[in-house]
């Protein structure tokens, strides 16, 4: 369990096993801190695709390059010589990857889980398509189209993505809504979801506020001055800006919520490569929270428009970076598209922070040790031990100490409570498997709203855990079990609150014990 960590697992089991249908989000696909993308059209085949590549490569990439050192390797391997993050795409990525970048979020609006062999709607985006089509929380997918979903035992990977299409196009569900006996069949056409990039948004004080960014989307700095106003409105004075486990997104969006922050003619960052010219991004000014103390949240999965963000603070004395250091990206990638449907992203530049430090993380030492280099800062004691890394007294040189943004104020992993019991229920889903199934259908929404600060999973809830796991050919350590049980009534607790609240309930929940957001409250004392 040493490579995990609760707020991680938390995310685990909050995001990548639910799913999301018709409001694909893919943003681990959005365009990253300026990403081009070239109209020409180059080679068709894979013998001239190298040639072309090694062309490309000298003609564009961000550092000198022996070109002759990469003449007859494979492609993966020619760019695995480059850097981390230049990349061949076949051509299915690519054309993901373009779309996902060119904004094409299409759907009905929904998202579900896979409960066993069944679909199960977990929430409803208001004023979508589903939401107008009288799709509730609760509701189970039977059949998509012509597919039989529940009761067949399909692999996860044939249930996902079945409902995603293109806007315009109709979808035929049917439906089991809870305490009927009888399906209904409903056509839904597909169309735009708007999906905020803002997690939550709420008051965490008297006077601070507290705004969650999973990523930089187009609308990002549009809906952060939404809720900044809104704030306002409800006396907020204090800022708390979480961006932990955001891995970045347009450049444009992290510059234009820069512009709410800082003071005009502030540099945010720069760019420059060996063919690309210096280019400065600089605060306009005007902005919603020029004044006003601010805390920025980061933690090692925190990459790229984040450090970037992040970085511009912190050189330019506006707030306090607290958590762990970032990932460590700062690399520009420019795509270059092949006849085939396939590409290139290639790194054509870097990011420099406004006091001109490096963002990147080293990748001297290979491709794969790159890879594992997070895992690495568990085994090194970086993440785990009360190692202060420098922040602001690094600031005179001209890159950070190992890369990414070392925070102002340190706060360490809490690893209490995790042992393989709970890595092996973790593993098999059982956590949410065991709210979907039982706990949400003994808590209303109005329970958990009316008492989130004092609730919690009461004894009969956790013995009634311990049957569910065990029916589900799980062994039970009892002194494992013991020693986890406060990590586990937690959990049970905050995706209930993400069931039956949404991300702003599950934020408000996690954030009653959570340690770097205490820290934060103390630091803006």
């Amino acid at each position: 369990m040493k490579k995990n960590t609760r707020y991680n697992i938390l995310i685990a089991l909050t995001y990548s096993i639910t799913l999301i249908g018709g409001m694909f989000m893919g943003y681990r696909f959005l365009k990253d801190q300026g990403y081009q993308f070239k109209s020409e059209r180059y080679a068709d085949n894979n013998a001239e695709k190298v040639d072309e590549i090694i062309h490309i490569i000298n003609k564009n990439y961000v550092d000198e390059v022996n070109a002759d050192s990469l003449n007859h390797l494979p492609i993966d391997s020619l760019l695995h010589k480059l850097d981390p993050h230049s990349v061949y795409l076949p051509p299915a990525k690519a054309s993901e990857l373009k779309e996902s970048l060119g904004g094409n979020f299409d759907g009905i609006g929904i998202e579900y889980y896979i409960l066993k062999d069944t679909l199960l709607v977990t929430d409803v985006i208001k004023d979508g398509p589903a939401y107008a089509a009288g799709i509730k929380q609760g509701d189970k997918i039977l059949k998509i189209d012509t597919i039989f979903v529940s009761g067949k035992a399909l692999p996860r990977e044939q249930m996902v993505g079945k409902i995603k299409g293109k806007k315009g196009t109709p979808v035929k569900l049917t439906i089991m809504h809870p305490g009927n006996n009888e399906a209904v069949v409903l056509t839904i056409k597909r169309d735009r979801v708007k999906v905020s990039s803002i997690d939550a948004s709420y008051m965490l004080a008297n006077d601070v506020g507290y705004i969650r960014i999973s990523k930089f989307g187009a609308e990002t700095d549009k809906d952060f001055v939404e809720s900044i106003r809104s704030l306002k409105v409800n006396g907020m004075k204090k800022l708390v800006l979480d961006l932990r486990d955001n891995g970045g997104g347009y450049l444009t969006a992290a510059t234009g919520l820069a512009n709410q922050i800082l003071q005009e003619n502030a540099l945010i960052v720069y760019t420059e490569g060996k063919h690309e010219p210096r280019t400065d991004y600089v605060a306009t000014g005007g902005g919603e929270f020029e004044e006003g103390k601010l805390a920025v949240l980061i933690n090692e999965n925190s990459a790229s428009a984040s450090e970037i963000l992040a970085g511009a603070v912190q050189d330019l004395n506006r707030g306090i970076i607290i958590g762990r250091r970032s990932f460590g990206k700062g690399l520009v990638q420019e795509q270059f598209p092949f006849g085939d449907g396939s590409a290139l992203n290639l790194t054509i530049a870097r990011y420099y922070t406004p006091s001109g430090r490096s963002i990147q993380k080293s990748y001297k030492s290979g491709y794969k040790a790159y890879q594992d280099e997070i895992g690495n800062r568990y085994s090194d004691g970086e993440m785990t031990n009360s190692k202060r890394l420098a922040g602001k007294d690094s600031i005179k040189s001209k890159a950070f100490v190992g890369g990414g943004i070392q925070p102002d104020i340190y706060v360490k992993v809490d690893t209490a409570g995790y042992n393989n019991f709970y890595a092996k229920l973790a593993e098999k889903r059982v956590l949410p498997d065991f709210v979907y199934d039982v706990l949400a259908n003994r808590y209303t929404a109005s329970f958990i709203e009316q008492n989130l600060a004092g609730f919690a999973i009461n004894e009969t809830d956790f013995r009634d855990f311990v049957k569910y796991v065990q029916r589900e050919n799980i062994i039970v350590d009892a002194k494992q079990l013991l020693s986890s049980k406060t990590v586990i009534l937690n959990d049970l607790k905050v995706l209930l609150c993400k069931y039956h609240l949404g991300e702003a309930g599950y934020y408000k929940a996690v954030n009653l014990s959570d340690p770097v957001v205490k820290q934060a409250l103390t630091s803006l004392q």
